[in-house]
This record gives C-alpha cells, structure tokens and sequence, in this order.
C-alpha cells in the first residue's frame, strides 16, 4: 500500500508548529516541491468546441496567465473521464489520447513559468448534460445525453432523470479515472486531483442523500465510500509514487440543522480523511455544498476554512482551503495560524490572474516576477 509522503509525520498539525509558517514558504509534497502555498483552483470554463472535449487558446491564455503570474501550482479546470461525465456539451475531456497533446501545450508553457501543472479529474454524474452557467444550466434538451448517477434520483428540477449505474459500471467508472490518471501523465502533469465534492458521481456515492443504494455501494459508511476509495486505488496505481495525489470534498451537504434527512457531513469528511490518508492521498481540498439543490449555504469570507482547519487537525491529511478568500492578508493568516496547508483561488485569480506577485509585495516577501515584467515590479 501507497504511503503518503510528506514534510511532516502523519499526526494532526499543532499551531506552535506552524507558527514560522506563512504564505510565501515553499511545500514538499513527495517529491515535489511548491515554492509557496497559492495554488489556482480548477475552475471549469464551458469553452471546448465541437463537443469534443479539446483545450485550445482559450486554456492556455486562461492558465498561462495565472502562471505568468506565478502561482505555485496552477490547476486545470474540471477534465471529464468519459463522455458522458461532462456538465456540459463544451466541457474539457481528458477521455481519450487525441485530448492529451492540446494539454501538453499547455502544460509546457506552466512549467516554463516556474508553476506545477495539476488537473482535476471528473465525472458529473446525475448534474451531466447541462447548458454552460449563462446558457440557463439546466439539462440539455437537444444533443444531450443519458446521465447516470448512484441511484435513479435527479439533482433538481430541470435536471436529466439518472440510469442507476449498475456494478460493473461504476467498476467501469474507477476504471475510466485511472486511464485519464495515465494520460494526464503523458500530458506532463505533475498533480491530480479527484473531485470528489459539488454534487457530482464522487460526491452522489458518499452522501445518503443522494445514495440510495442497498448493495456493496449503498447504505453504510463503508458502502457509501466504497467508489471513491476504489478510484483512489485504481488511480494510485498508474500514478507515479512520487507525485502526489490530491481529492475535492465538499466537507457537508449543509444539511445539519435538518437532522432527520439523512446527509453528508463534516464527521464524516473526516472519517473519510482518515482512510485516504493511508491510501496514498496527500491532500484534501475542503469546499463543500453543490449535491442539495435547496441547502441554505452562509456565504462569508473564508467560509470553508474550518473544514480544512478541522481535517488537518483530527486526520492528519494535509488540507487546501477553498473559497472566499479574496486578499493576501486572509490566505497568509490561514497558512500561519495552521488552519490549512494551502489556499486555493478561484474568482480572485479571475480578477487579478498575478495575485501571488502583488501578495508577495503586500506582505513584504520576495518572489521571482517574468522578466518581460519586471519594469513593473515593486
């Protein structure tokens, strides 16, 4: 079995012992090396044409400028395994090998920048076939197609009615996840991370609420996290030992204070942690939400980070916190105060795609700028 190999020893994480931490430090993880903790979040673009899944100009502006702006780790977007796994008709793919040399393009230019190239792999399950956000994003009525899910359950109104997976689909499934794994490889990946979280297949098997199984994949906790943790093996093992693995979660479906309907939850997430974390998982990213289409989520900065705080403390597992973290003073204080091992951006990379330049400089700390850009620097 795949043990994770990380800077500090398997125990949850003290703040005396985190306390010299801060933003611009680098992190080891396996053999790899983040030379601070920012890290761009996948973040799907709904721009692939033709339905065929390709990355083209549109990625490589996109994650090339978020290099050039040097974030230590620059995820791609939300990559489906298969088909019929993508939210959309314009969705990226990672299914088949015509996909891998459009990424490598890609990845090439990352690593010239000095950033690690990471991609997200995905299946959306029950919330397939959808039109892209500012198409209405409901279930794709002409060139859609039959989304499958744990249970014959849809997400919402509007959204396609699921084929229960039967099991020697959803082995199938895991299956899918370790080629992409393998060609995610060949494309010069140096990061994979599972989403596992957002109301999508991973996430569908781990919550009863969605789960509504009696088999080998229903039921129980152990059940429930049956698929995910047999993804996770199947990945790991066409997944280089010393490259590091990483998994989405949605840490709750938001749904506590309705006890009586039978949710995910952040006990749970931490169970789980405790499991991958001997499975060869180095690091968890905590969002949560996105399988309860009613859930009532309190919006605020930083949001999410005591989900990250609460598994890297009680598992053990590294944490990336996620979410609303819009300033280099709030992600330096959740690095410094031990609440997670990175901070992920998303809409502030958006708005200001070389963040970790002006960070560095808010917080007084040197960082390299692109020398085609340092008439600009401070």
């Amino acid at each position: 079995m795949v043990k994770n190999i990380v800077e500090s020893e398997k125990r949850p994480l003290s703040y005396k012992e985190t306390i010299q931490t801060h933003l611009f430090t680098s992190l080891k993880l396996r053999d790899l090396s983040l030379r601070h903790r920012i890290v761009v979040s996948p973040m799907c673009q709904y721009s692939c044409d033709q339905l065929d899944g390709m990355a083209h100009d549109w990625h490589l502006v996109h994650l090339g400028a978020m290099a050039t702006g040097k974030a230590a780790l620059v995820f791609t977007e939300a990559a489906a395994v298969e088909a019929r796994g993508r939210i959309s008709p314009a969705d990226l793919g990672i299914w088949n090998d015509q996909q891998i040399e459009p990424l490598a393009r890609i990845n090439r230019f990352i690593t010239s920048q000095g950033s690690i190239p990471g991609i997200q792999l995905a299946h959306a399950g029950r919330k397939a076939s959808t039109n892209a956000p500012w198409n209405g994003g409901k279930y794709v009525q002409e060139g859609g197609w039959e989304v499958v899910a744990p249970s014959a359950v849809p997400f919402a109104d509007g959204y396609g009615m699921p084929h229960e997976l039967r099991i020697e689909e959803i082995q199938e499934v895991s299956n899918a996840f370790a080629r992409s794994a393998q060609r995610s490889l060949d494309a010069g990946y140096q990061v994979i991370e599972l989403h596992a979280a957002h109301g999508y297949l991973m996430h569908q098997f781990l919550s009863p609420y969605s789960n509504k199984r009696t088999d080998a994949y229903g039921g129980s906790f152990e059940n429930r996290i049956r698929f995910v943790l047999e993804t996770v093996r199947a990945v790991r093992k066409v997944w280089p030992e010393r490259l590091p693995l990483f998994i989405r979660v949605s840490a709750t479906d938001w749904l506590e204070d309705q006890p009586e309907i039978a949710s995910w939850d952040s006990d749970q997430t931490v169970e789980l942690a405790r499991i991958l974390r001997d499975e060869g998982v180095d690091m968890m990213d905590c969002s949560s939400g996105g399988n309860v289409a009613s859930a009532k989520i309190p919006l605020g900065p930083g949001y999410q980070v005591p989900f990250a705080a609460r598994v890297r403390n009680e598992a053990g597992m590294p944490t990336a916190a996620v979410g609303m973290i819009t300033n280099a003073q709030q992600a330096d204080q959740i690095i410094r105060t031990g609440q997670a091992d990175l901070v992920l951006l998303a809409r502030e990379e958006l708005r200001d795609p070389h963040f970790p330049l002006r960070a560095a400089h808010e917080l007084g700390q040197e960082i390299e700028w692109p020398i085609q850009y340092t008439r600009a620097a401070w």
